[in-house]
């Protein structure tokens, strides 16, 4: 009897503890709950965590995440308002404000990232279409992903969903639209590097005819100026010959003719056929020799000794 007891007992204690364990429930910080009893919702969603209870075996519990979502979407080729065509690569976050309509919207992530991928897409190929490829790529870039989004928003507000960002990842021309674009680039910079070589081999032919023609005129210069000193060298060593000469004629004839004996006589280079007694050696025949003065009657006078 008492053994049937026990028995019961702990089985009422199994089949309690079972229920409290069925009817309690976790809601974590990255989750919101939404209580279902027969396919309808019987309370206000759950957006705080904490411990709940329900009731068991009656009540079920659908977890949806609160945490923001991440939408890698597929790149697809858009047409910009100047005609070009872009390779688009975009991706979208966003988060579940209102779990019950995405509930009934969309029922789960995997639908809702389905409808978002729609909505997206058909929102970027609109708006790039009235944008040129330079607002794309470069101007305005920024306020067209803001754009986006917000038109993604209006759309998607049945959804139970807010975007958060909207991001062109890429957006560039397609790859042989690139490869032409590189090759006219390209093209574009050897045409400029050949214009700008050829300037600096006209500016570096105009510098050296340029330094050329300084040069001729400095030395010119520099020849005229060394005549001009060369002359005046002369005319004064001339002068001072002149005066030699003419306070001591006989010594300035002297001293001529030493000059005259040490150019003329150089050994083994002397060759002269003159005749000994010509004036030219009067100085060896006589130290005393004067030079001759012309006598009177056109006649020659002997030279005079001291």
């Amino acid at each position: 009897m008492n053994g049937a007891v026990r028995l019961g007992a702990v089985i009422v204690a199994g089949i309690a503890a079972l229920t409290l364990y069925a009817a309690a429930f976790t809601v974590h910080q990255t989750q919101q709950a939404l209580v279902f009893q027969f396919g309808r919702i019987v309370r206000d969603p759950i957006t705080a965590p904490g411990l709940y209870w329900k009731i068991p075996f009656v009540q079920n519990v659908i977890m949806i995440d609160k945490r923001i979502l991440d939408l890698e979407l597929p790149e697809q080729e858009v047409i910009a308002a100047d005609q070009k065509r872009l390779v688009v690569d975009a991706f979208t976050r966003y988060r579940i404000t209102d779990p019950l309509r995405f509930y009934q919207a969309v029922n789960n992530i995997t639908g809702a990232n389905l409808r978002l991928t729609a909505i997206v897409n058909s929102t970027v190929r609109s708006v790039l279409a009235d944008a040129s490829f330079a607002s794309v790529v470069r101007t305005e870039r920024s306020q067209l992903m803001h754009k986006i989004r917000d038109d993604v928003n209006r759309q998607a507000q049945g959804l139970g969903i807010e975007v958060v960002d909207v991001r062109l990842r890429r957006a560039d021309l397609p790859a042989q639209n690139s490869q032409a674009v590189f090759q006219r680039m390209q093209t574009e910079r050897q045409r400029e590097a050949a214009d700008i070589r050829a300037q600096g081999s006209q500016f570096s032919q105009t510098i050296r005819a340029k330094a050329d023609r300084d040069v001729t005129v400095i030395r010119a210069e520099a020849f005229r100026r060394s005549e001009e000193l060369r002359g005046e060298g002369d005319a004064e060593r001339n002068r001072i010959l002149a005066e030699a000469f003419n306070r001591d004629p006989e010594f300035f004839a002297f001293y001529r003719s030493m000059q005259a004996y040490e150019v003329g006589l150089k050994p083994s280079e002397t060759r002269m056929v003159i005749t000994p007694d010509s004036p030219f050696f009067r100085f060896f025949q006589d130290p005393f020799a004067r030079s001759p003065r012309p006598a009177q009657n056109g006649a020659a006078a002997p030279p005079s000794r001291p």
